[in-house]
């Protein structure tokens, strides 16, 4: 049997795509993880599975690749809003579901290869601001700690013993590094489910605009981020620890198509 699939990438962040609206296709934990494996499969930080919904455009279901169903992926959902205009779901304003509940989406440019995608994130009820780091959830749980010489920060060492250390352990954590930079934001992230490093993290970014909000008292704005895949924006309005309108901006890029032997 073969499994036809489309690869795409956000500011790095990249994703194996799968038209799954036939509601036929059902993929083990493990073939999900072989599927994303960089040796062994097409190689992807996660797969993504496109459904029907019965009052929406599409369903979404994330998989990380570690083959294991995921939290809400930022990054993802912009590449799956440029696939979903791909296969001719809907014009340019999406609504869709997600892990986190209700989504809107718009494709702001678009020529079937690279398109700009926003995406509308859930609200941010809650933060818990620590001594040195922030915590919050933007559809996934997030460590963000502000420092200095982020370039140099062994990122994969110090988040992965953040990330399992006995308060985050069992139900595991993103841990974000963040440098204010001149003008933006430099973000890297350790993300649980990858268990490693990657280019870029939607919802990671997300979480360390909306916590740099905080510490400059920022009521409604853009903050502007930089990873090691690209480029990204976050628009916000803020109360308090609370915030509304929170989308994310940023390219998605279709790489390419194929087939794979399941």
């Amino acid at each position: 049997m073969t499994l036809a699939f489309h690869k795409y990438q956000g500011a790095g962040n990249d994703f194996i795509i799968i038209d799954g609206r036939d509601e036929s296709l059902s993929l083990s934990n493990s073939l999900i993880k072989t599927i994303c494996d960089r040796k062994f499969g097409v190689g992807a930080d996660g797969l993504m599975i496109l459904r029907k919904h019965k009052d929406l455009d599409f369903r979404m279901i994330y998989y990380n690749s570690d083959g294991m169903e995921g939290s809400m992926c930022g990054n993802g959902g912009r590449c799956i809003l440029a696939f979903a205009k791909k296969i001719g779901i809907a014009k340019n304003y999406f609504h869709f579901m997600a892990i986190d509940g209700l989504h809107e989406g718009e494709i702001l440019e678009y020529n079937g290869l690279e398109s700009m995608v926003r995406l509308k994130m859930s609200d941010v009820n809650e933060f818990k601001k620590e001594p040195n780091y922030y915590l919050t959830d933007t559809g996934s749980p997030h460590y963000i700690e502000f420092l200095k010489n982020l370039q140099s920060k062994d990122v994969y060492e110090d988040g992965k013993e953040i990330r399992n250390n006995d308060q985050f352990r069992e139900k595991g954590i993103n841990v974000n590094f963040v440098e204010e930079a001149s003008g933006h934001l430099f973000v890297r992230t350790f993300e649980r489910g990858v268990e490693n490093e990657t280019l870029s993290c939607g919802t990671g970014v997300t979480a360390s605009a909306l916590a740099f909000a905080i510490e400059q008292n920022i009521k409604k704005g853009s903050v502007q981020i930089q990873t090691l895949g690209g480029k990204l924006k976050v628009s916000f309005e803020r109360e308090g620890y609370a915030f509304r309108n929170v989308w994310l901006e940023g390219p998605a890029t279709f790489v390419f198509n194929g087939e794979i032997s399941i």
